[in-house]
């Protein structure tokens, strides 16, 4: 086989915008890790339903194509179908399992229920390295995830890759830059995964790398600038790395029109309210207006145990206290959030039902920036970071010189400690788990583990056990400590912590908290669960 040197036949408009690399989302579990992936090689990536039209792929003008993996088999009557018009753009394509699989179905070939299906890991043998494979070994580990194998190659195309299950797992037309695998490179299971996906964006589909933090930040200074058009805006300072590392990039680009309001609703953790405001002020000259709601917030959630109407209420409870204080301190034409990109698709995610077809809403759950803005909002929305992963956020962060003490904090939830109490939330229960949680966040940071883990913090449940305290029968509560690693929060497992750590944070919260005599430890990835409990 010989590969062409050609560039990719789609004429590129002149464009300071990054080189794009679109990924159609049919209905697969890593959609997003796909999109992740591709920004590590500095190229910017944009997640689109399956059915989007060539004539709208055109628009966005995109240096190639990635069609994830799926849920349906290519053959059945209501499978998710690829518009026919896109094979004809003359723009590198890449399919990943199901995606190869509609590629090569689509393009003249044959594909069939395999008579081994392989989910797992598998050993891939690299039959042709050429652009695709590129600085591999002759065989790599993937992950496999399938029922179905292509059976009859496309006319023009080549097996460039076999497992001992499936002898087409991999496929490409040099020609015509269409590629296809039957594993998924983007998980971290596949050994040399993402240098397949950098071998794809930047050797085949010829990305000039453009996407990087430098250039977000002067682009979205400049965006906001002419956004705001010198009106004041409102920034809901939580304290965590993105609406900190906003509260940075907005004062550098509106100056004093900023106003920072922190409300203290009473689900902080223990000395951040006070923390906060004091560090803002005092070493970064950013003024913020604190407000004191404790009462508030929790009058609100009197009897309430369900998590989604929690976080509901604390959202529509936290717009309605920014429209007071902005009253008193404004007006604010602009509400600023550190809404991100796994925010907005956890709150309204998508999936394709196999049995229509159809793309349909999955709700995880609420965030209360993206899942709680009442109907009547009175603020125009400021969110600069939403199409940004957490570890493009902290990248901004290192641009804009934020201090590393808050760059690397652990993510912390929008409703706060509210939905690591399980069941109704009171002040006790509260203070119960803020002791808890200080206790082990201070062990992590103690046994030099912090930055290790992607988060560690304490849940409380509402339930009771039988202990034995002092030759006395107990009945009290008890904490789940929750660790994981991650990348980005989209996926996570749970942290491996040294049984020592756990024991002395175990030994502590017994012993210093009242009203707990046990403590367990969550070992479940996401997924199937998630990071938080609510």
């Amino acid at each position: 086989m010989k590969e062409t040197e050609k560039s990719p036949t789609l004429t590129r408009k002149a464009t300071s915008s990054p080189d794009t690399i679109a990924i159609l989302d049919f209905g697969a579990q890593y959609a997003q890790l796909i999109a992740r992936r591709v920004r590590e090689v500095d190229t910017y990536s944009v997640l689109l339903p399956y059915n989007t039209s060539a004539a709208e792929l055109k628009k966005l003008n995109p240096i190639g194509i990635i069609l994830s993996g799926g849920p349906s088999s290519v053959y059945e009557p209501h499978a998710p179908q690829l518009d026919p018009e896109i094979w004809k753009m003359g723009v590198p394509v890449l399919g990943l399992c199901y995606g190869m699989q509609l590629m090569a179905r689509d393009l003249g070939g044959t594909v069939e229920s395999a008579s081994v299906k392989e989910f797992g890991r598998a050993l891939l043998t690299i039959l042709y390295h050429g652009k695709l494979f590129a600085e591999l070994d002759p065989a790599i580990e993937c992950w496999m995830s399938h029922g179905d194998s292509v059976s009859t190659l496309p006319p023009g195309f080549a097996a460039v890759g076999s497992t001992a299950a499936t002898p087409v797992a991999a496929i490409a037309d040099l020609e015509r830059n269409l590629y296809g695998v039957q594993f998924h490179p983007e998980v971290a299971h596949t050994r040399g995964g993402q240098q397949i996906i950098r071998n794809f964006v930047v050797d085949i589909c010829g990305s000039k790398q453009n996407w990087t933090m430098s250039k977000f930040v002067d682009q979205t200074i400049e965006d906001v600038r002419s956004k705001a058009g010198g009106k004041r805006v409102l920034l809901a300072l939580s304290g965590g790395v993105d609406s900190s590392t906003l509260a940075f990039l907005l004062h550098k680009a509106i100056g004093d029109k900023l106003t920072c309001m922190f409300i203290d609703q009473g689900f902080m953790r223990k000395n951040e309210p006070e923390w906060l405001v004091d560090t803002f002020e005092r070493e970064f000259k950013i003024k913020v207006h604190f407000v004191k709601a404790r009462d508030r917030f929790l009058e609100k959630l009197v009897g309430v145990t369900d998590p989604e109407q929690k976080r509901k209420i604390i959202g529509t409870e936290f717009i309605r206290v920014f429209e007071e204080e902005s009253r008193k301190l404004g007006p604010f034409d602009y509400l600023a959030q550190g809404t991100l990109y796994p925010d907005v698709i956890e709150s309204a995610g998508t999936q394709i039902d196999p049995k229509t077809g159809e793309r349909v809403a999955v709700k995880i759950k609420s965030h209360h920036n993206v899942g709680g803005l009442p109907d009547d909002l009175k603020f125009k929305l400021v969110e600069p970071f939403a199409k940004l992963f957490k570890d493009e956020v902290r990248r901004v962060a290192v641009e804009l010189g934020v201090p590393e003490g808050i760059r690397v904090r652990h993510p912390f939830p929008g409703p706060g400690l509210a939905i690591r109490v399980l069941g109704e939330v009171t002040k006790e229960r509260l203070k119960v788990l803020r002791e808890a949680d200080w206790i082990i966040r201070e062990e992590i940071k103690a046994h030099g583990l912090y930055r290790q883990v992607w988060q560690i913090f304490g849940v409380l449940l509402p339930t009771k056990s039988v202990g034995v305290m002092g030759d006395q029968r107990t009945y009290q509560n008890q904490i789940v400590i929750r660790a994981v690693t991650s990348e980005d929060g989209m996926t996570a497992d749970w942290a491996r912590l040294p049984y020592d750590l756990l024991e002395k944070i175990s030994s502590r919260i017994v012993n210093e908290v009242r009203g707990i005599n046990r403590v367990v430890y969550d070992i479940t990835s996401k997924p199937p669960a998630t990071i938080e409990w609510e």
